[in-house]
């Protein structure tokens, strides 16, 4: 542990192997046009060694409450990927009531866009708790 000039406790997070890229932001297309953000912890040697996806889709914004689990779980061979629900956040549409077909669609198209990149083995799994929970249980109901 150690603290930060104003004193407060900072908790360092043990990292794994794999040294870790963020990026801040990322736009995932969807067959709308609209263009959904999303922020990423990748490991850096990811495009040459690919790695499966772990996706927290939320309507909390995703510059916001992020913890160093994403940044670990990238360290031991994951790709974090944290998207704004369309309408929420920097992504672009309107905002929609909580748990519409819509951002089911969203989360079906994203999955599908991370499942082709480079950087990933095909394989895409959602986590989340609160709302995010909730959409990765009605998003995997979809198949």
């Amino acid at each position: 542990m150690s603290t930060t000039a104003d004193q407060t406790p900072q908790v360092m997070a043990r990292t794994g192997p794999r040294k870790v890229r963020e990026i801040e932001n990322i736009w995932i297309p969807m067959s709308d046009g609209t263009e959904i953000a999303a922020r990423m912890w990748l490991p850096e040697d990811a495009e040459d060694n690919p790695v499966p996806v772990l996706m927290e889709y939320i309507p909390y914004r995703k510059r916001e409450n992020t913890s160093g689990m994403y940044r670990h779980l990238a360290s031991y061979g994951y790709a974090c990927v944290r998207p704004d629900i369309r309408g929420s956040g920097d992504s672009e549409g309107l905002p929609q009531d909580e748990y519409v077909k819509q951002e089911q669609d969203d989360g079906v198209e994203i999955i599908a866009w991370l499942a082709r990149q480079r950087w990933c083995t095909g394989k895409v799994g959602m986590f989340g708790i609160s709302w995010g929970g909730y959409s990765a249980l009605q998003v995997a109901a979809r198949r």
